[in-house]
């Protein structure tokens, strides 16, 4: 019969999404078929899966953990930001609404049923399902209609470990207030607690851990020190972008846009020895030195567009290319380097037209159909071959198309300038690819020296062994019914 385990946290980003694709990994190493799982989350870092729908990176990563292919049962409901106030809600892979974040309780009432179902397709086809919560069951007032937590854990019946994020501070209040908060029929789910992101010796936490486990009669599964390797492997959430701090290299300046999406296209550019990467935060100009700015994905093309020039960047960008710079635009950061972005429609909010940067003779018009494919292409400039991904709303049309950036299936894809220093795609996860992301580093006089695919690989591993040396990973999934 199948088991499920749920990790939930007592806050976000307490690191949750990794510990559970190092236990995906800990399980498969046991033998086991194993799937990962997460009712509802809220990330514009997506996934294309193999069904033709889109999930949180993380679940992907997860589901790389266990050897399979991501699929929209692993993340039935994906909530992606457009505004302050506002997100789409995408369910089973596919978009069904935007909706303002006080609307969204009523909506949520109708998605318990599609959770489930993909939550019994998944236990019908593996030994061992983990699921992963969001946000935390201490936010007792959104109890009510819950699919995230408890209100899932409830309806699935499924045992639940807490996860408390040392490094945070306040950990034993984190996991003892959560108890205190939270009805008892939920609490008595609750089959243990872990200690995340250590610094230092843990047995410096052993009367902290002792005095949890007095106030809770929950046990401890362990405590898990800070994995230092974490970077390696994608991050869904914008607040978790981290590059090693080169002081050297190729450097390549990626604006951090406030809407930004699918920001891990960055990752494996990072990790090459002979890169230096930049987030670029708000209100910061782009340093003089950077060889390459990046535009990146956005989930509101036509809001960052406003963002990007409210930080002075557009003039920034005009010094950079002045300078012998290069300029990679990356899906909505493709459409911003044209001359206009329009919306009739309203696709991304209020109908309406923003002026794009003018920096490619181009032009992009919103539409309600969103393309969401993985891709196989050839990169015009180099000849190298390499496999991606499209994710994106907008057509883009004007005459600097007639220089592609890259051939899908025979037909011109994106555009480059007539000196080639500014080129544009709609192509996510190009940079995964070993032999294309060699190819465009050597136009720099750059060698590439690592495999991207493989090093994802080996750090899965190394997280696995991480649990398995700091956590009771046998008493932890013992708890799975």
């Amino acid at each position: 019969m199948t088991r499920a385990l749920m990790l939930q946290g007592t806050g976000s980003n307490v690191g949750k999404s990794m510990l559970v694709a190092g236990l995906c990994r800990s399980a498969r190493h046991r033998g086991l078929s194993v799937a990962p799982f997460k009712p509802q989350n809220m990330s514009n870092n997506a996934a294309v899966t193999a069904d033709g729908g889109e999930i949180g990176r993380a679940q992907a990563l997860q589901a790389l953990a266990c050897g399979l292919a991501p699929h929209t049962d692993m993340n039935p409901v994906l909530l992606k930001p457009e505004t302050e106030v506002g997100s789409q809600v995408v369910v089973q892979g596919k978009r069904v609404a935007t909706v303002k974040a006080r609307d969204y309780a009523a909506l949520k009432l109708s998605l318990m049923e599609p959770v489930l179902r993909s939550f019994n397709r998944l236990k019908s086809q593996y030994d061992l399902v983990i699921v992963e919560g969001a946000g935390s069951p201490a936010e007792v007032n959104l109890r009510a209609g819950d699919i995230a937590n408890m209100g899932f854990a409830r309806a699935s019946n499924t045992p639940v470990a807490l996860v408390g994020d040392i490094d945070r501070g306040g950990v034993i209040a984190q996991i003892v207030g959560t108890q205190e908060v939270i009805d008892p029929k939920d609490a008595a789910l609750v089959c243990g607690f872990i200690i995340n992101r250590f610094r230092g010796d843990p047995r410096l936490f052993d009367d902290g851990y002792d005095l949890i486990t007095d106030h809770t009669d929950w046990r401890g599964f362990g405590v898990v020190p800070w994995f230092a390797d974490a970077w390696k492997l994608p991050a869904e959430d914008a607040l978790d972008i981290r590059t090693p701090g080169r002081a050297t290299g190729l450097h390549i300046v990626c604006l951090k846009l406030s809407r930004i999406s699918n920001f891990d296209d960055m990752d494996p550019l990072a990790q090459e020895p002979g890169v230096r990467v930049t987030m670029l935060e708000a209100g910061r100009a782009i340093p003089g030195d950077a060889d390459v700015v990046v535009l990146p994905g956005s989930k509101s093309t036509r809001g960052d567009l406003a963002f990007l020039k409210a930080q002075g960047w557009d003039v920034d960008l005009r010094a950079h290319l002045r300078r012998g710079g290069h300029v990679l635009g990356i899906c909505g950061g493709y459409q911003m380097l044209g001359h206009v972005v329009e919306d009739p429609e309203g696709i991304e909010g209020v109908p309406g037209t923003e002026a794009g940067l003018g920096l490619l003779d181009l032009s992009t018009v919103m539409t309600g159909d969103k393309r969401l494919t993985e891709t196989e292409a050839v990169h015009v400039a180099t000849g190298a071959r390499m496999r991606g991904y499209e994710m994106h709303k907008g057509v883009t049309t004007g005459p600097d198309r007639a220089r592609p950036f890259a051939r899908v299936a025979g037909a011109d894809e994106g555009a480059v300038s007539a000196d080639g220093r500014i080129e544009a795609s709609y192509l996510h996860g190009m940079f995964r690819d070993d032999a294309f992301r060699h190819a465009w580093l050597a136009r720099f006089d750059v060698a590439g020296a690592t495999h991207y695919a493989a090093d994802v690989e080996s750090t899965l591993d190394a997280l696995a062994d991480h649990l398995e040396a700091h956590l009771d990973v046998d008493a932890l999934l013992a708890c799975a019914r």
